[in-house]
């Protein structure tokens, strides 16, 4: 079976994981993915979290799957010459370079477009290209501050609070897939070759889009939701009181309220004409009532009810929690990895199924060990061309 994106090419720059997430996105689907790295030590995703083994971290591994890894020296002649030699083999070329970086070296987009005129050029920086901004690095945190998303995050009476998924680092990747897929197929209509540049702070702004609305009630700054705000809507403590022992409970109109109601013996605060099943009225005591029926409950037994009576809830689930869970292992959303060095390892998978060309997860490169096979497969070279390459340091 022919995969998605099986006869898209990509030149993968990237590190870390607003890049790293964009290609890997396009990877599940099929894409072959060439990642270039620096020879001895490779990109810096490899050696986050401080292992004391000197073993690729988990962090690489759970962003370059289904990649491989070639040594390129680019700051050397002929390790830019190489590389300027693979480009056109390529369809995408992917970077997340500081500002600058890619110009300095001589392989920005300008010079590409010109070796390469229907390249798909892909860029993803902290705040842009432009801008007076533009210069200033950045990390998922920095964006996710920048980009708004801390203001709506908390309560009312605490301090702003970083969301913990990395939506300005893999949210980015995932706005980048689509700039990305967006690109090849007005290349297949219009034959043209393109820029698609990324703004971390832009994406996080984007996924804060409808937390901003609240800013024509509350005027500014928009409030954070926290826990929820009103009643019954929100989130409920449930046994046997641990951190992660909590529920997230949603009433949207009338019938969802009375059901809700029903289910935790409380009838007579049924009754609602407010619009989502909220009334003015509504404060501690409808919040009480359902937080003392939930802190008998654990999470699941609350949420079993809730299914029964057609109520949306959902438990709050923490790291160990999401590994063990039954209902994403069944949908393959848990993938089980044999690595070369680290052995057996569980990742999550890729969320997008499509019916007639399933995702592959195929595991992390170790750093350069596609070198040799890639640089004969494109350039014709040789094994003795190869450890030419590598006594010089090029590779």
């Amino acid at each position: 079976m022919n995969l998605a994106l099986s006869d898209v090419r990509i030149l993968d720059l990237t590190q870390y994981e607003a890049g790293t997430s964009s290609t890997q996105a396009l990877g599940w689907l099929g894409a072959q993915i060439v990642k270039v790295e620096p020879p001895g030590r490779g990109e810096p995703g490899r050696r986050l979290g401080g292992r004391s083994d000197g073993l690729d971290s988990t962090y690489f591994l759970t962003l370059n799957n289904n990649k491989r890894s070639v040594t390129l020296d680019l700051k050397s002649e002929r390790g830019r010459e190489l590389f300027l030699e693979l480009v056109p083999k390529f369809d995408i070329v992917v970077e997340n370079f500081t500002l600058g970086t890619m110009e300095r070296l001589g392989l920005g987009y300008d010079t590409l477009k010109e070796l390469h005129p229907q390249l798909i050029y892909c860029t993803v920086k902290g705040f842009g290209e432009s801008g007076p901004w533009a210069p200033t690095k950045s990390f998922d945190m920095v964006a996710q501050a920048a980009g708004g998303a801390m203001a709506v995050t908390g309560t009312l009476d605490g301090m702003p609070l970083k969301p913990g998924a990395t939506i300005g680092d893999t949210g980015t990747g995932v706005q980048a897939a689509i700039g990305m897929l967006a690109a090849l197929w007005q290349r297949q209509r219009d034959g043209i070759g393109q820029k698609v540049e990324l703004s971390m702070m832009e994406a996080v702004t984007n996924y804060t889009r409808v937390a901003m609305t609240r800013r024509e009630v509350s005027g500014d700054p928009a409030p954070p939701y926290g826990d929820g705000l009103t009643a019954p809507t929100g989130l409920f403590p449930c046994k046997p009181g641990g951190r992660s022992d909590w529920v997230w409970v949603v009433v949207a109109n009338g019938r969802m309220r009375e059901a809700l109601m029903e289910t935790i013996g409380r009838p007579d605060l049924g009754a609602s004409n407010g619009a989502g099943g909220i009334t003015r009225n509504d404060g501690d005591d409808v919040r009480d009532a359902i937080a003392s029926w939930t802190r008998e409950r654990t999470k699941f037994e609350v949420m079993d009810a809730m299914r029964e009576a057609g109520v949306p809830s959902g438990p709050v689930l923490h790291s160990g929690e999401i590994f063990e869970n039954e209902h994403l292992r069944e949908r393959g959303m848990l993938v089980d990895i044999e690595h070369p060095t680290r052995g057996p390892i569980t990742l999550l998978g890729c969320p997008i199924r499509l019916s007639e060309s399933p995702a592959v997860h195929r595991r992390a490169p170790l750093l350069g060990e596609h070198t040799a096979e890639v640089l004969a497969e494109e350039l014709g070279m040789s094994p003795a061309d190869v450890e030419e390459l590598a006594s010089g340091g090029v590779v």
